[in-house]
């Protein structure tokens, strides 16, 4: 006999799912804002910053970019805790998406920063124009401009990769699935639902983010 498919489940529990979505979501909008602007700071730290400031930065980024995100999660929310640090499991989830985002957002950053002609800084300094003010006003705009596609990129990865923190009882989409799955033995209809979910939430957030930078961008 074929498989005998059954939503059943999946329409009785939808609540469920929408709620957990709406937390992935919002772990990538926390993401996005507190990473993005954070990456500003570090882009800024590595390029003009003081010897030890940029050697710190650079170490975060290779630390960071170069270990499992979920070894980072487990670090933060299981490892944290034998040094007397608790962290309840959503806030750990939030530091954790802020700091493996930023990681990637200051070498992006960076590489903006980068593409803007210095010329066009030492002409705003050179018009009376405070240097920090020149980067706000001249450099930033246009290093964002260039680099906005991948920092997109980097917030809907980040959105993908935060699956991961219903490994410590977040109760993202992911974490729904699971505890759907566990009670109606439905995994295939279950998990096929749920990457659906997340290839919407992907591709509205393109969308949205792709808007925001024809708007401003």
């Amino acid at each position: 006999m074929g498989y005998e498919w059954n939503f059943a489940a999946i329409y009785s529990n939808m609540g469920l799912l929408l709620e957990g979505a709406g937390l992935t979501l919002l772990l990538a909008v926390i993401a996005a804002v507190i990473g993005i602007t954070l990456s500003i700071g570090g882009a800024v730290t590595v390029l003009w910053g003081r010897v030890w400031a940029r050697r710190v930065v650079m170490a975060y980024v290779e630390l960071i970019r170069n270990t499992p995100f979920i070894v980072q999660l487990f670090f933060i929310f299981f490892g944290l805790p034998s040094l007397g640090i608790k962290i309840p499991a959503r806030t750990a989830a939030s530091l954790a998406v802020v700091i493996n985002l930023t990681a990637y957002g200051i070498e992006i950053m960076r590489a903006g920063i980068q593409s803007v002609s210095p010329g066009q800084r030492e002409a705003a300094i050179a018009l009376g124009i405070r240097p920090a003010v020149a980067f706000v006003m001249v450099v930033l705009p246009q290093a964002v401009a260039t680099v906005y596609p991948a920092l997109v990129s980097q917030i809907i990865i980040t959105m993908l990769e935060s699956a991961v923190v219903s490994q410590i009882a977040v109760t993202d989409l992911t974490h729904a699935a699971d505890f759907i799955q566990s009670r109606s033995y439905r995994a295939f209809e279950t998990y096929a639902v749920v990457a659906l979910i997340y290839l919407a939430m992907a591709l509205a957030l393109r969308w949205v983010l792709g808007m925001i930078g024809r708007r401003y961008f």
